[in-house]
C-alpha cells in the first residue's frame, strides 16, 4: 500500500489455475460416478468448486459496489493479467450494464474482455494438444460461464439469453468446430477468422433457441448474493452426459414450451376466424334494411330541388 497513495489494495483470495483445475476434476469425477448418495453432499463439499465460484462472484460484486455506490475507480489485475482479471471485469460489466445481459451484448462482452484481452484459450483448454496432464490447462472460462449461470439463477428474468446459450458456448469451447476460441491471442485469432466460421454466426442464426421466455429488460445494477448457500452445482452442464443424474426440467424450458403452444393456438384461432368470415358473409337484417330505406328517404326529402 505504501507505493500507492490514496489507494486500497484488496486481495480477492481466488485460487490459481492449478487449484481450479484440480477442483473441477473432482466435480467431473463426482458427476460421472455412481457413488453412495449419502456421501453426495460431503463429496461435493470436498471439491471446493462452489467455494471458488463464490469467491469469483464476491470479487465481482465488490468491484460493482465500488464503482456504483462509492463512485471510485477500480484497477483489476492478477498475476498474469488474462485469467482472473478477465473473470472479474467481465462479471462486473455484466452486473453493471444491462446491454451485456442480452444475446448480442454477451457476445460483445466475451469478444472484448476475453478474446481481445488475450486470454490463452488454446493453452488453457488444450486445443490440439494431447497432453491431458499439461499444468497450463485450467477451466478459467468454464468457471466464468458457471458464475454467469449462478447469477441467472438469482435473477431469472434479467437475462435475454437462456441456459442453452451458456451450454452451447462451453460445448464449442472444446469442440473446435468454430474458430472463435482458437489461438492464444488476437494476433493468432485474426487469420483464424478468415478461414473459419464464428460461433456467433451459429448463435445469431438460431436466436429463438436461446431466448429466455422470462426475460424482462431491467436497467438496474444487479447485486447477487455471494454466499456458498446460494451457490448450486450446475448439473445441466456437468452431468449432462450422465443419465443417472439427469436434472429436472428447467423452468425456462417449460415456459418456452407454453409460450410456443400459445402462439400456435393464436395462429389457429386467426385461421379459423378467417375461414368463418369467408363461409358466412355479413348479412343485413330486415330491421337494418328498413333503417337504410328510411335514411335514404329522409335524405331525398330534404334535398333541394335541382
Amino acid at each position: 500500500d505504501e507505493h500507492y497513495a490514496n489507494a486500497e489494495l484488496v486481495f480477492a483470495d481466488i485460487g490459481n489455475i492449478h487449484v481450479m483445475r484440480e477442483s473441477l476434476k473432482k466435480v467431473r469425477d463426482l458427476c460421472h460416478t455412481s457413488g453412495d448418495d449419502s456421501a453426495w453432499l460431503s463429496s461435493l463439499e470436498n471439491t471446493h468448486w462452489l467455494e471458488h465460484v463464490k469467491l469469483v462472484l464476491a470479487g465481482a460484486v465488490r468491484i460493482v459496489d465500488l464503482l456504483d455506490r462509492c463512485r471510485l475507480p477500480v484497477l483489476v489485475h492478477c498475476s498474469d493479467g488474462w485469467d482472473r482479471t478477465s473473470q472479474l471485469t467481465s462479471l462486473a460489466m455484466l452486473l453493471l450494464d444491462p446491454y451485456y445481459r442480452t444475446i448480442k451484448g454477451f457476445q460483445v462482452l466475451i469478444e472484448k474482455e476475453w478474446l481481445a484481452f488475450g486470454h490463452k484459450f488454446q493453452q488453457r483448454c488444450g486445443h490440439g494438444d494431447k497432453r491431458h496432464t499439461d499444468e497450463q490447462r485450467s477451466p478459467i472460462f468454464v468457471q466464468f460461464i458457471d458464475t454467469v449461470w449462478q447469477i441467472t439463477q438469482q435473477f431469472p428474468s434479467a437475462f435475454q439469453f437462456n441456459n442453452d446459450l451458456l451450454i452451447t458456448i462451453l460445448e464449442h469451447l472444446y469442440s473446435c468446430l468454430y474458430g472463435t476460441f482458437l489461438g492464444n491471442c488476437e494476433k493468432q485469432r485474426v487469420p483464424n477468422r478468415e478461414r473459419t466460421v464464428s460461433l456467433w454466426y451459429q448463435v445469431n442464426s438460431h436466436t429463438e433457441d436461446y431466448l429466455n421466455p422470462l426475460y424482462i429488460p431491467n436497467p438496474s445494477v444487479l447485486y447477487p448474493v455471494a454466499a456458498v448457500r446460494h451457490m448450486q452445482l450446475w448439473l445441466a452442464y456437468y452431468a449432462r452426459y450422465n443419465p443417472r443424474m439427469k436434472p429436472q426440467e428447467d423452468v425456462q424450458i417449460c415456459a418456452k414450451q407454453l409460450l410456443r403452444s400459445c402462439r400456435q393456438l393464436e395462429v389457429q384461432i386467426e385461421t379459423l376466424r378467417a375461414q368463418l368470415s369467408r363461409c358466412n358473409p355479413p348479412q343485413v337484417s330486415a330491421k337494418g334494411r328498413r333503417q337504410r330505406a328510411d335514411a335514404s328517404l329522409t335524405v331525398s326529402d330534404v334535398s333541394p330541388p335541382s
